[in-house]
């Protein structure tokens, strides 16, 4: 399958809705596709945390994943599914405009369906100014477009999560879907009036997360509400490492292995993985 074809299909997802689990590599991305998902997502909390970084207000770029890292890990991801994979690539690693266009053609190169951008700037607080953050996501759109490539472009905007309220997300959103977006995504909206209120009033797909603060909502519940797109970000892997913890404590305090009762058997794992790689194929270029 080529990587247009996965664009294609992937954007065709947005008409109807449908939830995208994130993999922070390629055993959880096989986990996941084998449940059933018609996309998956990576994580770039997740692959953070799987390197040992930070994710997310990170103030020291020594504990920061660098582009080349995130780029390996996405690789890897994409490489070992034939499902299409929208890739979090945070803020597009650069704060120029030509730093997120070649990031957008990087995406394509390694075969993305899809990718988000964010207008938070890495390493720093607050939110890109509008104009600018809009001009990044033109610039993606007309790369792609000079290479005759196609790729889902989600917008991310923080203004919620930075205190700036639903009406900024608005306004931002439509102007990144103005500039060339395909999509939005506004994380920290989870409660379904506010749901409504951004699916009303946002010119294009809207992507919540899941599970970014807890167990509070629901994804049917969220797609029934008009959402395209239900992400659960970095929550299941922030979930197998509180798991991780929570066993091993379990294990030096009472000495017992009671956490074994749900996992996967080695054969079955084993089964699972030549199953995947046996039908998986490289991505070919657009």
């Amino acid at each position: 399958m080529t990587q247009r074809q996965r664009a294609q299909d992937f954007k065709a997802l947005h008409q109807t809705g449908f939830i995208m689990p994130n993999a922070w590599d390629p055993g959880s991305a096989l986990v996941l596709a084998d449940i059933g998902f018609l996309a998956l997502g990576t994580t770039s909390a997740g692959i953070a945390f799987s390197l040992g970084k930070q994710d997310y207000m990170v103030s020291d770029p020594r504990l920061s994943v660098s582009r080349d890292e995130m780029f390996a890990a996405v690789a890897g991801i994409v490489d070992c599914t034939e499902l299409p994979v929208n890739g979090d690539l945070e803020a597009g690693f650069g704060d120029s405009p030509q730093a997120v266009a070649d990031t957008a053609l990087a995406a394509v190169a390694l075969g993305l369906a899809g990718c988000n951008i964010e207008d938070k700037p890495a390493l720093r607080d607050g939110l890109y100014e509008v104009d600018l953050a809009a001009e990044r996501i033109a610039a993606a759109r007309q790369a792609l477009a000079a290479q005759g490539a196609d790729l889902f472009i989600n917008a991310r905007t923080d203004a919620v999560l930075l205190g700036e309220g639903p009406g900024a997300a608005i306004a931002r959103a439509n102007r990144y879907l103005a500039a060339g977006a395909d999509g939005v995504f506004v994380p920290g909206v989870i409660e379904l009036e506010a749901v409504r209120r951004l699916v009303g009033e946002i010119n294009g797909p809207l992507n919540v997360v899941l599970g970014l603060s807890g167990p509070a909502g629901n994804a049917h519940d969220l797609l029934a509400a008009g959402v395209k797109r239900v992400s659960l970000g970095g929550a299941f892997a922030r979930s197998a490492l509180g798991f991780l913890r929570h066993s091993a404590v379990t294990l030096r305090d009472t000495g017992g292995a009671d956490f074994t009762r749900n996992e996967i058997s080695g054969p079955d794992l084993n089964a699972l993985f030549a199953r995947a790689r046996s039908t998986s194929q490289s991505v070919e270029p657009f």
